[in-house]
């Protein structure tokens, strides 16, 4: 392992589209989403401990999260649990933990990745991490990793790259990035051969970025840099305190992967999911023998097909002549939705706010 390589996991999301199950005050990343006994921050802790020193491994969650990583991943240092004192989106949290690590290391290499995704073939993955940590060791590079689609799926966000020519074995540069497209463009996207999933897996020198959000947000930068070598000392909550109500709420992708001219792609096939629908989660579990996904010990289906059902283990559900539906049943919540409709769950969650309040979010 090389004490140079730092990993930073992203765990301050709210996970509004696995609502109910995940709710503001304990979201998806904390839970164990589809029964494997482990939550979806724990296996992504593992999953970068196998090549990564444990001491380089740092969370960047809001400050309301962190009893909650600290009781998930008890063998984790305290001090390298980063706390937010607001959600700005991915951008200024990016900026904070770029400068931390610099602060520390400044020929640190540093991998950023959410949390909360799913990632079957860990060695897949850990070989296309290691491709990228060695291309930006040697360039002045932002790296990302771009997932080959198998389907138009407009949930996602897409990468374009140039596929005639590689810089480097299967290391591309890329040409665009585009938000969640409608169905059509999502089918062109895909029948053009060109485009990969926005995995949002980020790979570069912690120096590198901190020069790019000097060039393409220099405000944000000089945020963290007026008070940057309170980082790491007993002064740093307070200055993180002061800094962030400054920042703007940006994403990196727009803050700076859309503006900068060194971006490159590893298209990667590693199993992957982000976990961010119910869908999702139903792609990835075991089915009866009509297509039914059950998490739950008490759930009995009759005449149902191709349905999501998530129960709490001690509740009994009963379904009959459900189709394509996602049930989820809560302690204080039943969401029943078709499956084609849960892009609205977003939607359906900030209804319940207006009408209902906060108090089953």
């Amino acid at each position: 392992m090389n004490k140079n390589h730092y990993v930073a996991i992203i765990a301050g999301g709210i996970g509004s589209r696995f609502w109910p199950k995940s709710r503001v005050g304990y979201p998806k990343q904390f839970l164990d989403i589809l029964n494997t006994g482990k939550t979806l921050i724990q296996q992504t802790f593992e999953r970068f401990e196998r090549f990564v020193p444990k001491e380089n491994i740092f969370v960047v969650t809001s400050n309301e999260y962190v009893e909650i990583v600290k009781e998930q991943l008890p063998q984790m240092p305290e001090e390298n649990i980063v706390a937010e004192p607001s959600r700005k989106n991915t951008a200024p949290c990016i900026a904070y933990i770029s400068f931390k690590v610099s602060n520390k290391d400044p020929d640190a290499t540093l991998i950023i990745a959410p949390a909360d995704h799913l990632i079957l073939d860990t060695e897949g993955f850990e070989k296309t991490c290691q491709k990228a940590i060695d291309f930006v060791d040697k360039n002045d590079s932002l790296v990302t990793l771009g997932i080959k689609p198998t389907y138009p799926n407009t949930g996602y966000g897409y990468i374009q790259y140039e596929t005639e020519s590689s810089v480097e074995d299967q290391i591309f540069k890329v040409r665009t990035f585009t938000e969640k497209p409608n169905l059509e463009l999502a089918k062109t996207f895909l029948a053009s051969g060109d485009f990969l999933w926005n995995a949002g897996i980020f790979i570069w020198k912690a120096e590198v970025i901190i020069k790019r959000f000097e060039m393409h947000e220099p405000e944000l930068h000089d945020i963290f840099a007026s008070e940057r070598y309170k980082l790491n000392t007993p002064e740093e909550k307070q200055a993180i305190e002061r800094m962030y109500p400054q920042c703007s709420s940006v994403s990196i992708d727009y803050a700076i992967m859309e503006k900068a001219d060194n971006v490159y792609v590893i298209p990667s096939s590693f199993g992957w999911s982000d976990l961010g629908t119910w869908t999702s989660a139903y792609d990835n579990l075991e089915k009866d023998y009509l297509g039914n996904a059950i998490a739950g010990d008490k759930i009995m289906v009759i005449d149902s097909t191709q349905c999501m059902i998530s129960a709490a283990h001690n509740k009994l559900l009963v379904l009959q002549g459900l189709n394509d539906f996602i049930i989820v049943d809560t302690e204080d919540v039943l969401l029943i939705c078709k499956k084609d409709k849960e892009q609205e769950i977003k939607e359906y969650v900030a209804e319940v706010k207006r009408n209902i309040g906060d108090k089953n979010l």
